[in-house]
């Protein structure tokens, strides 16, 4: 059996929407449990797919794992194991985030090649060179990255490309290491910073978090703490292109606002009314929306994670936008889908081209990744008639209580079986 969601369009969404903790952060928190021996209590986790994976890879290596409600609770062994178990690893892209605590621990990791998301090329080479850069050996070996180190070192490290990843795993690797380290082209991402924080109460030493280059002081021992996982904007600016999309009025709360400065700005642009709050921002679309050109970017940039919903936006708005994908190459296999549901589009190497129209027409669709499940569920709610979305499982990983949500805000959708 496989499920899939029945939406149908024509609703405005109306009403509040809480945002639970950032996908994107919880899963990198949860890997720098394995920093310091002892219990890490992580609060504010999303219900999403990936938080019980993640606490398989850990259970896999050696630490107990317990979930309840919107908090995990992570018991690390004195002694980590050192080997990622390929079942567990394969499933989801995150899992790589091990490999820095891992050397940094145990001085040696096997972490099998992650699985993931199905958006284009995203190689380890960056994760690797930062690794050797602070004195361990990294090579793949049958499938699996393998690191190993006498003694990691501080170094001056800079990143060909701010990679949220590379920086991640490079940055819990060095604050176990001796002396001073620096990433240079760092990323950015609230999300990193997030973990600098958590990693800083746990006794680390990092500065420079949010900025392009990080400085971290080695120290020779973490101690656990307890952190709360920041609000998801993607999640909380999927439901703001909700609102413009289905000329609605929704209040999203749970998030800082100013993490989502240019994607507030371009709905501002399509014609939204948008207003900032203390814990979120109210979106209110009176009229049809009109046409934005979005490019992809890197933190502060507009997010490649949002790049579905942009065309979505896009396909309904009036008049013609470009979009640019400058992040993932792949992306754009979500505009075949939007096509199938009478979308004006066309592609042209790492652009796209859309052609508004008024309503879209209802077709099935397919997911090939969580943010483009999401996209197809908006474009659906814009549809004439009811759009089956299938394998929504990739929407699972992201989105916590997705279905629950949407008809909380008036939306019209249902979770059926198939075979």
């Amino acid at each position: 059996m496989s499920e899939h969601f029945l939406v149908t369009g024509g609703n405005r969404l109306e009403g509040e929407v809480l945002v639970g903790g950032a996908k994107n952060s919880v899963l990198k928190l949860m890997a720098a449990a394995l920093l310091a021996e002892g219990t890490t209590v992580v609060t504010n986790c999303p219900d999403i797919l990936d938080v019980p994976l993640m606490a398989d890879v850990l259970r896999g290596l050696g630490c107990e794992v317990e979930l309840e409600d919107s908090e995990v609770r992570i018991t690390t062994p004195a002694e980590p194991k050192y080997h990622a178990d390929f079942d567990a690893v394969k499933q989801f892209r995150a899992s790589v985030c091990v490999l820095g605590p891992l050397v940094a621990r145990c001085r040696r990791a096997v972490v099998a090649l992650p699985g993931g998301d199905a958006i284009g090329s995203r190689p380890l080479d960056m994760h690797q060179s930062g690794l050797r850069l602070l004195g361990a050996c990294s090579e793949i070996e049958h499938g699996c990255v393998v690191a190993e180190a006498d003694d990691l070192h501080g170094a001056n490290i800079r990143l060909v490309f701010p990679s949220v990843g590379a920086t991640e795993n490079i940055l819990m690797a060095a604050v176990l290491a001796r002396g001073e380290t620096v990433i240079d082209n760092a990323a950015r991402e609230p999300e990193i910073v997030d973990l600098c924080n958590m990693l800083n109460e746990m006794g680390a030493k990092v500065s420079g978090g949010g900025s392009s280059t990080l400085t971290i002081q080695g120290v020779r021992k973490l101690e656990p703490t307890t952190h709360r996982v920041i609000g998801d904007r993607i999640v909380a600016a999927t439901w703001g292109v909700a609102a413009s999309m289905t000329r609605g009025d929704v209040r999203v709360r749970g998030v800082n606002h100013k993490h989502l400065g240019l994607v507030l700005d371009k709905l501002r642009t399509a014609g939204a009314e948008v207003t900032p709050e203390v814990d979120g921002f109210r979106v209110i679309q009176r009229e049809r929306p009109k046409a934005v050109n979005f490019a992809t970017l890197p933190y502060p940039g507009f997010p490649t994670d949002l790049q579905p919903m942009a065309i979505g936006l896009a396909a309904v708005a009036e008049g013609t936008s470009m979009i640019t994908e400058n992040v993932f190459e792949s992306r754009f296999r979500f505009v075949e889908e939007m096509i199938r549901l009478g979308a004006d589009a066309r592609t042209d190497g790492h652009h796209a081209v859309i052609r508004g129209v008024p309503v879209l027409s209802s077709a099935p669709v397919w997911s090939s990744d969580i943010r483009a499940g999401a996209g197809l569920v908006l474009a659906g709610l814009v549809a004439d008639g009811t759009t089956e979305v299938h394998d929504i499982f990739h929407i699972d990983r992201g989105y916590p209580r997705f279905v629950e949500n949407l008809r909380g805000l008036g939306g019209v959708i249902e979770r059926v079986g198939s075979e």
